[in-house]
C-alpha cells in the first residue's frame, strides 16, 4: 500500500489552488481544512499514518500556503465555505469525514451546513467553538479590539501579525518539554510565505471574529439537529481553547467521544501517535467504506 503524500495543483474557478493528498482514489475520504497561521504543511505527518485505509486530502486556502492570492477572493469564513465547496466538487468527492481544527472549523462547519448528507463524519481537534461562554483567555485580546473604529482595530491586528507572533501563536500555552517537540519550520514556513497582500488577508480573517460570532447559533443548530458521528480529540494546554472548550460541545453533541490529551493546540506535532491510534479507531467505525 503507497502511503506517500503526493502534492497537487488543481484550479478552482480561477484560483490555483496547493493541495496534498494520500492514500488510494477509492478509499473513503478525510478532508483536512487547516487552521492558522498555517497551511496543509500541519498535516504532513497524519496523511502517511491514515493512507493505508483512507484518502486524505488536505487544500491550501486561496491566500495560504503554496495557493494563489488572488485579488477578487472573498477572504471571509463564508468565502473560504464557498471555496471548499468547490473544490470538493472539482475532485468529484460526495462524501467525506472532516477534520475541524483551528480557523478551519467555523469554515468545515459551514461547509457541512451546506450539504450535511455529505458529511460521514467529524474529527474535532482544538477547533474554534460556537460557544461564547467557553472560549479560553486569549480570544479577550482579540475581542478587546472589536470596540475600536475599525481603521484602529486594522491597525492593531496588523502590529500583532510578525513571525515573533506566529512563535508565539505554535507554542501557545504548552510547556518547555512539550514546546521543544514543536518544530521551528512552523512558524519560520508560514512567515516566509507572508506577503503584504497575505497580511491583509490575515486581517480581513481575525476581524471577521466578530461577524462570525452572530453565526455561532447556526453552528450550535447544524451540531444539534445532525448529530453526525463526531470525535472530540483534545490538548487542552491552549490559551484560545482549553479544556472547557472541548466539554462545550458535548452540550450539542451528547454522544461525541471526547479524549483530552496531555497538549496544546498543535497535538499532531506533540501528540501524533495518540492522535493517530484515536482517529484510526473512530474512523475505522464510522467511515470504513468509500461511498
Amino acid at each position: 500500500m503507497d502511503t506517500r503524500v503526493r502534492h497537487r495543483r488543481i484550479s478552482v474557478g480561477k484560483v490555483e489552488v496547493f493541495y496534498r493528498e494520500a492514500g488510494a482514489d477509492g478509499a473513503p475520504v478525510v478532508l483536512l481544512p487547516h487552521g492558522y497561521p498555517g497551511s496543509s504543511y500541519e498535516f504532513r505527518n497524519l496523511m502517511p499514518r491514515l493512507a493505508d485505509r483512507w484518502r486524505l486530502i488536505a487544500p491550501d486556502f486561496p491566500g495560504a500556503g503554496y495557493s494563489e492570492t488572488p485579488d477578487d477572493f472573498d477572504y471571509s469564513f463564508d468565502g473560504y465555505a464557498g471555496f471548499l465547496d468547490s473544490f470538493v466538487e472539482a475532485l468529484d468527492i460526495a462524501r467525506f469525514a472532516l477534520y475541524l481544527h483551528d480557523f478551519g472549523s467555523p469554515i468545515g462547519a459551514r461547509l457541512a451546513i451546506r450539504a450535511p448528507a455529505r458529511i460521514a463524519a467529524l474529527i474535532i481537534q482544538n477547533g474554534d467553538i460556537p460557544y461564547e461562554d467557553a472560549l479560553g483567555p486569549k480570544y479577550a485580546d482579540i475581542e478587546k479590539t472589536w470596540t475600536l473604529p475599525v481603521p484602529e482595530m486594522r491597525k492593531q491586528l496588523a502590529e500583532a501579525i510578525n513571525e515573533e507572533t506566529f512563535k508565539e501563536e505554535f507554542l501557545n500555552d504548552v510547556r518547555p518539554e512539550l514546546a521543544a517537540c514543536i518544530p521551528p519550520d512552523l512558524w519560520k514556513l508560514h512567515w516566509s510565505l507572508m506577503t503584504p497582500r497575505r497580511k491583509e488577508v490575515a486581517i480581513d480573517l481575525i476581524a471577521g471574529l466578530k461577524q462570525n460570532r452572530a453565526w455561532f447559533p447556526q453552528h450550535r443548530e447544524y451540531l444539534r439537529e445532525h448529530r453526525p458521528p463526531t470525535l472530540i480529540v483534545w490538548g487542552p494546554h491552549d490559551h484560545y481553547m482549553p479544556e472547557k472548550s472541548a466539554r462545550a460541545y458535548l452540550r450539542d453533541l451528547p454522544d461525541a467521544e471526547l479524549h483530552l490529551l496531555d497538549g496544546g493546540h498543535w497535538l499532531l506535532e506533540t501528540n501524533l501517535d495518540e492522535v493517530v491510534a484515536l482517529v484510526r479507531d473512530f474512523l475505522g467505525r464510522v467511515h470504513a467504506h468509500a461511498g
